[in-house]
């Protein structure tokens, strides 16, 4: 083995001479060889980088750092708090979100989708074409159905229309025969007819009573 000289730190480093590293191989020629393998790998992905190295030119690195700055500049842009709420609430409402999507998909398929956007431009249409006449019309007239509604709900008016509506029926249950002056003389003796008589008596009275207040407040 030749001599080893002593480095500035005092210890001689290790040396091999010829003699020595060929014992070496051949002791442990497995060994050696991996190292060599793992050696030409390290060299050739060196030679890799450095050819990257080369290839890159100013105009391309001033790209990539341009791409860079955007893509940092779009996190930030992204990173706001109407992002970071959404983007909680789409977290904590991830299946809901899910089966609303897949619903929506769905209606897509289906062209549900494009049904309703027409209908609801449709009905958009319409509410602009009301003018405000229409509306204080349709205001008057749902008043005025609201005024019937209310009269209809009065009991005696409930009494009353039920009575004149049993009474229907039961006359439509019964053959019916054409009757002259005579036979309308015979039937006033029916005691149920002339009770009859007396209700649609009392009814035009009152409808008389309606027509004639309705038309001394028209004038």
């Amino acid at each position: 083995m030749a001599d080893a000289e002593p480095d500035s730190a005092g210890e001689a480093p290790l040396e091999l001479d010829h003699d020595d590293l060929e014992a070496a191989i051949e002791e442990n020629p497995e060994a050696v060889a991996a190292f060599v393998r793992r050696l030409d790998a390290v060299n050739e992905l060196l030679d890799v980088l450095a050819l990257g190295e080369r290839a890159l030119s100013d105009e391309m690195a001033r790209e990539l750092a341009s791409t860079g700055a955007t893509l940092a500049e779009s996190a930030d842009g992204l990173a706001t708090d109407g992002t970071v709420a959404l983007a909680e609430t789409v977290g904590e409402n991830g299946a809901e979100l899910g089966d609303a999507l897949e619903t929506v998909f769905e209606l897509q398929q289906s062209g549900t989708l494009d049904d309703l956007a027409e209908l609801a431009s449709v009905l958009s249409l319409l509410s602009s074409a009301l003018d405000d006449e229409m509306v204080r019309s349709l205001a008057g007239t749902g008043a005025a159905l609201g005024e019937v509604a209310q009269t209809a709900s009065d009991d005696d008016v409930r009494n009353g229309l039920e009575t004149v509506l049993g009474s229907v029926a039961e006359a439509g249950r019964e053959p019916t025969e054409q009757v002259g002056a005579v036979g309308l003389l015979k039937a006033t003796r029916d005691s149920d007819v002339r009770y009859g008589l007396g209700y649609v008596l009392a009814l035009a009275g009152a409808i008389g009573r309606a027509q004639s207040n309705d038309a001394s407040g028209s004038q």
